[in-house]
This record gives C-alpha cells, structure tokens and sequence, in this order.
C-alpha cells in the first residue's frame, strides 16, 4: 500500500479530501502497530485542556482580528473533535458520523421557522424559544428536579456563574430591577472591606467569590458579556503598561528601578497615548 493511502483514502494533499483526511491521519495517529507514542497514551481526561485551550485561541485570533490565524486555530480546535471521535470510536461509544448527525439534528428542530413551516420570529423571541427547547430537551436528559442541573462545574468561574443565575432567573428567582443587584454589589463590598479589617483571611476569600458572583448578576442586568468586558480590560492594561515600559526605557529607567511617584507620572503619560490609539 502507498504510504499516502489506507483503506483507500487518500490522506490529504489538497481541498479535495476534505473531513476524510483528517479522520484517517487521526485513526493513523491513534493505530495500536505503528501510531504515534505520545498519541497513543493519550484520553479524553488528557486531551480535555487542550481542548479548551484550543478555543481560546480561536477566540484569540479574533480578538486581533487575525484571519488567517483564525483558520489555523479553527484548524486545530477541528482536530480536537476529530480527536475525541477517534477515542470514542475505538471504544465503540459513536464516531465523527454520529457527532455530525445529533448537531444536524438539533439544529434543524431548534430552527422550525428555518426547515419547518413556523413563521420567522424577531431575534428576541428566537431566543426565547431557543432556551425553552433546550429547556425540553433538559428535561428529557434529567435525573434531578433541580433546575440548575446540567450546567458544568469545569466552565470557566465566569460562564458557570452567568449561567447558574440564568436557571435560577427562569424559575423566577431573580431581582426585578438593575437598582436592586447595584445594591446588593455595594452590599457585598462593604462586607468584603469588613472581613479586610477584621483580619479574617478566610472570609475575605469567601465575601470576595460573593462580590464576583454580584458583579456577573449585574453583568447579565446590564446586558454586558462579562468575560468579554474582563478581556478588553485586561487588555487595555496590557497595552498601557508596555507604553509605560517603552516610555520609561526611551528615559534611560526600568519600572523595577523607578520610585512610586515616578511610576505614577508614567502611567498618566501612557493612558493619554493609549486613549488617543
């Protein structure tokens, strides 16, 4: 057999192969006789943070407005789901096939007014039959009464937390006005600058997961993305604090070296460039 062929695909040089080159260099990679070591001994356990990372680079990638980095790391975040099909395959759980199916699926009963004969809704109420048929679908899938069921505890702090205060808002457990979860913010730091002067270490780790929790519930009121208004701050930050750097360095100084009051001056002289960018 040809070193580019098994099982009669093609491995892929060009467009032409498309998904089936990447599922056959993937059941290569993972062959028991002659795969790849590294590739072998890998899991779903072990392949699970690569994968999450794998996504944030996409998110990355468009951060910086990088298209053609963007097609790599969709590249790469494809192969993750090659990869976890692969394992699932080998265990004969379901394949790349059966993934493909169950998505089509769901999209296409998600989206009557597309692939049925419903009538096209406002994007508001779109969404609001998009929760409620995957409300349904929860609700065939549950072995608990609980209405936070299903959301998973491996999210990112910020996604769980927006999401818990979702499922708690549809059962009516929910403040009823911005005003009321500002108060309850402010509420929260007084209680965290409590514990601070009370010298309680272990409170004040708990009062400031509880500030946090307030600052998403408030998030979700003002319709803000939370992760994404974190991002764009830490961002700014990042290109402020390389300006002070530069700024500093162009003046014969390092921000190790430099006195408070000197740290101060440049980080003024470096948010003025900054906003005017």
């Amino acid at each position: 057999m040809n070193k580019n062929q098994s099982d009669g695909i093609k491995m892929p040089t060009d467009k032409t192969n498309g998904i089936l080159g990447l599922l056959e260099i993937m059941r290569r990679l993972r062959d028991p006789k002659s795969g790849c070591p590294w590739d072998l001994e890998q899991n779903f356990k072990t392949i699970a943070p690569h994968t999450i990372e794998e996504a944030y680079e996409v998110v990355d990638a468009i951060d910086r407005e990088d298209w053609q980095d963007l097609k790599l790391e969709l590249g790469d975040l494809l192969l993750q789901t090659v990869y976890h099909c692969q394992m699932a395959s080998e265990l004969g759980w379901f394949d790349f096939n059966d993934v493909v199916e169950a998505i089509c699926h769901k999209m296409i009963s998600r989206h009557p007014h597309v692939f049925g004969d419903e009538a096209r809704p406002t994007v508001s109420k779109q969404i609001e039959n998009w929760e409620q048929a995957k409300a349904v679908e929860r609700d065939k899938k549950s072995t608990s009464a609980s209405a936070l069921e299903g959301v998973a505890s491996s999210l990112p702090s910020l996604t769980r937390a927006l999401k818990l205060q979702k499922r708690a808002a549809r059962v009516g457990f929910d403040w009823t006005k911005i005003e009321d979860v500002i108060d309850k913010v402010t509420e929260e730091v007084k209680e965290l600058s409590a514990e601070i002067n009370a010298g309680n270490q272990s409170a004040v780790y708990e009062e400031f997961g509880d500030l946090l929790f307030s600052m998403v519930n408030f998030s979700r009121h003002a319709n803000i993305d939370a992760e994404s208004a974190l991002r764009f701050a830490s961002n700014k930050f990042h290109a402020r604090f390389t300006e002070m750097e530069r700024q500093m360095t162009n003046d014969g100084l390092t921000v190790v070296d430099a006195n408070p009051d000197a740290l101060e001056r440049y980080w003024a002289r470096s948010k003025q460039v900054n906003n005017q960018s």
